[in-house]
């Protein structure tokens, strides 16, 4: 049995062939879809998010509205970047939407993709302490944010508050019992995957991460997790670790399939630079009917090694036609290959 989620980067723009013509759009299309996909028996939903684009990028209105609306499907993101939070105030928010989603809230972090303009967060009154890079500010404020959802207080008191306090130091309210167990990092490298593992946070693998020998994506980010999990091991958590990988997957099962997607079948690996001195491994778009996807995706090692699978889906494209293609993955894929 795997999980499987729908991964949406939430693109919108005024193009003829888009549903998604503006934000509004975006964002009430995402809730349905979220009903549709719960429906389906979808595991989970999770959104990117990005600043400065035209993409979803404020995520707890959208995941409070989806906790409101559905019952059982896991609500999240992949990822939100560190660098550009509140971590105080991000726990208000965090907890509010676990709250209303009844404990659902499945909240992937990590220090951030790079954005549409050169150091965004700076526009949002952050800087990295004296002699800290970007990406350890990203997970300073990780650390504090998980400190922070524990619900041990820590802040002193009025002697002449408006409201009565209860004794002691306080917290940040509202507090979301668990929640503090579903946070998941975002890890590019193998490094900040045991780091994520040592401190006790879920394992989110993407669509592409940091080269580090030259293999395929499957392949490294297998390895990958099975170095999260070891540390994880070591660490002597007592809980079990969840992990998730994102894969692109379309099964080819009717003509309008065909017409979006035949060709992404053909593609393969590629290696780039995400960054101008970070090599990347992006992994392939796996397109086809549905008894060759089975066999491609039985070689895929690493959704072998990850209980939750995220698709990656083309929001674009509207509700009914995202619905269908996360129909036809449980209908003719998940059964062949053990995930249903």
């Amino acid at each position: 049995m795997k999980k499987i989620g729908f991964l949406s980067f939430g693109h919108w723009s005024n193009h003829p062939s888009y549903e998604t013509r503006t934000a509004g759009d975006t964002l009430l299309q995402s809730i349905d879809l979220a009903v549709a996909a719960e429906e389906l028996g979808i595991d989970g939903a999770y959104f990117r998010v990005h600043h400065f684009a035209r993409q979803l990028a404020s995520p707890f209105p959208l995941l409070s509205a989806i906790g409101a609306k559905t019952k059982k499907i896991e609500i999240g993101t992949g990822v939100i970047d560190m660098r550009y939070e509140n971590p105080l105030y991000m726990v208000e928010d965090a907890s509010a939407a676990d709250l209303i989603s009844a404990g659902r809230l499945q909240l992937g972090i990590s220090r951030g993709s790079p954005e549409q303009v050169i150091e965004g967060w700076r526009y949002f009154g952050y800087q990295p302490f004296e002699g800290e890079t970007d990406a350890e500010m990203g997970r300073r404020k990780a650390l504090e944010f998980l400190d922070k959802l524990k619900g041990v207080g820590f802040a002193q008191p009025n002697p002449y508050p408006m409201f009565p306090n209860p004794p002691g130091l306080l917290r940040l309210e509202p507090h979301s019992e668990g929640l503090r167990e579903r946070i998941w990092w975002g890890a590019a490298s193998n490094a900040t995957a045991i780091w994520a593992a040592e401190n006790g946070m879920n394992l989110q693998s993407s669509t592409l991460k940091f080269d580090e020998s030259g293999e395929p994506l499957h392949i490294q980010q297998a390895k990958q997790i099975r170095l999260y999990k070891e540390a994880w091991k070591k660490a002597g958590h007592q809980r079990e670790a969840r992990v998730s990988v994102s894969r692109s997957i379309f099964a080819l099962v009717t003509d309008q399939d065909r017409y979006y997607f035949g060709q992404q079948g053909k593609s393969a690996d590629s290696f780039g630079y995400i960054e101008a001195d970070q090599r990347a491994v992006f992994g392939k778009s796996y397109a086809a009917e549905p008894d060759k996807l089975i066999k491609e995706l039985e070689q895929d090692e690493a959704i072998q090694e990850a209980d939750t699978l995220l698709l990656t889906i083309p929001n674009t494209l509207g509700v009914d036609y995202n619905a269908h293609v996360l129909s036809a993955i449980l209908e003719h894929v998940a059964p062949g290959l053990g995930w249903r």
